[in-house]
């Protein structure tokens, strides 16, 4: 984790300037139902609402505008979910048979929360019960000694239960730190990469891969390491790689080792802060990278997320993803924090994100376990006494989005008059229109959303957030 604590920035888009969309012949008839509408605010959690009823453009009156153009489409969409941890999962696995099983349903079955993508970590994290790898002690580099032994108590029996619900679950794996004798300090605390290690660390990947793979839980894609720019101190598992070090083992190791083997696990870098675009754009400069790489991993505790869109409108071809992001249990406003949420969330999504994975998935009333400095809480908190689940701000957010914009959405471009509210819009493959509205201000507020030869008013709550969709 990295600067919890900081709010995020919420987007404001800078893409595209749109008019409205009367003279856009192609969609002005793609207002054919009411409105369905959805409400998070102080006495709501992402209920259904009154539907709304289109009129005939122009005779309402002059209200701020929302302004979507269905035409221009922009990414697809993976979806969303959280991070299976060794904390989430020992955290899941602590709880009664019949609750776990309510849980997970209520989080990954499609009919429900919808999560659909996740992270796991390759050894531990700062949310571990203690700190581990798969090939602990002297230095192991044909890999003789690997194991995923850990794994295999209750963070594998979590993930196989959670595919069983989700069937079309895609996960990405992360390592925090690689086995110490792989590092100048010999440890999993902090310290760096260390280039003749690289060898043996794709190994360690390739040895990682097979053996979920055989354990019955495939990994779509891995990411180099977790915030690739700093050590934390020393304060937690966490290891720094210089750039040409994490270009060197994509290009040189990582990448033909899983070529070789026929994998089809696809390698996602940086996987740190949005201030590291240039980073981003220089590595996928470098000679033979996007042969083994197309995509870059975000996390935003530092920075803004259009510094994704110079990435993007470097590299077209290269997709985005958002992979880590939680809130903070020691806030007042753990619960309720639901608009910083999705104003952050739709700023990542206006800028090219095709995934949102927050942090993690579960933990305890005190942000437990933990054994690193950052105080974090779960998307849901599972009491470590009573086992009584509550949800956090985030988790109303996230429902927002997960529940409605589904696998091969496509966002598409749209901005509002009102800068103070956020937005984003998409098109579901099944042709259905969907806008999330975001109002933190304290007062209540209308926009009028027009679309062809129709109109629509849009009633916010204050402090709301708000998804609206139509065929």
């Amino acid at each position: 984790m990295f600067q919890q604590g900081k709010m995020f920035s919420v987007f404001r888009s800078a893409a595209l300037t749109l008019t409205a969309l009367a003279s856009s012949q192609s969609y002005a008839l793609a207002a054919q139902s009411d409105i369905q509408s959805w409400v998070t605010c102080a006495s709501k959690h992402c209920v259904e609402a009154p539907a709304i009823s289109w009129r005939t453009a122009g005779s309402g009156g002059g209200k701020d505008v929302l302004h979507v153009a269905f035409d221009k489409k922009k990414q697809e969409i993976l979806g969303f979910g959280g991070a299976f941890t060794d904390a989430a999962c020992f955290t899941f696995d602590n709880m009664p048979e019949a609750s776990r099983e309510k849980l997970l349903k209520q989080l990954f079955l499609p009919s429900e929360m919808n999560l659909s993508v996740s992270r796991v970590c390759m050894g531990s994290s700062d949310y571990s019960t203690h700190v581990y790898s798969y090939d602990d002690g002297e230095p192991d580099p044909e890999m003789k000694r690997f194991s995923i032994a850990h794994d295999e108590k209750y963070i594998l029996p979590t993930l196989k239960a959670a595919r069983k619900i989700n069937p079309d679950l895609f996960i990405l794996a992360t390592p925090w730190s690689p086995p110490g004798w792989m590092k100048p300090n010999n440890s999993m605390l902090g310290g760096n990469m260390q280039r003749k290690s690289l060898g043996a660390y794709a190994k360690y990947f390739s040895k990682f891969l097979n053996a979920y793979e055989s354990a019955g839980v495939p990994v779509q894609a891995v990411s180099v390491q977790n915030e690739c720019d700093t050590d934390q101190d020393s304060r937690m598992p966490a290891c720094t790689w210089p750039q040409e070090y994490e270009m060197d083992f994509v290009r040189n190791e990582l990448g033909p080792t899983l070529e070789k083997e026929g994998s089809k696990t696809k390698i996602w870098i940086i996987d740190h802060n949005y201030n590291l675009w240039g980073r981003a754009v220089d590595e996928l400069e470098g000679e033979n990278m996007l042969k083994y790489t197309g995509a870059v991993a975000w996390h935003g505790y530092v920075g803004a997320p259009d510094l994704m869109s110079r990435v993007h409108n470097a590299f077209p071809s290269v997709d985005m993803h958002w992979t880590e992001g939680g809130p903070d249990y020691t806030q007042t406003d753990y619960a309720s924090d639901w608009s910083k949420w999705a104003g952050a969330f739709s700023g990542i999504l206006n800028n090219w994100c095709k995934s949102i994975i927050v942090w993690n998935l579960s933990l305890d009333e005190v942000g437990k376990p933990n054994l690193g400095p950052f105080p974090c809480g779960g998307l849901v908190t599972v009491n470590a006494k009573t086992k009584e689940v509550s949800y956090s701000g985030q988790y109303w957010a996230i429902s927002h989005f997960s529940k409605f914009i589904k696998r091969g959405a496509h966002v598409v471009a749209s901005n509002c008059d009102d800068h103070d509210l956020s937005f984003v819009a998409a098109e579901n493959p099944d042709g259905k229109h969907v806008v999330v509205a975001t109002n933190p201000g304290k007062v209540a507020k209308t926009v009028k959303l027009e679309l062809g030869a129709k109109e629509a008013e849009l009633h916010l709550e204050p402090d709301s957030v708000n998804t609206f969709m139509w065929n």
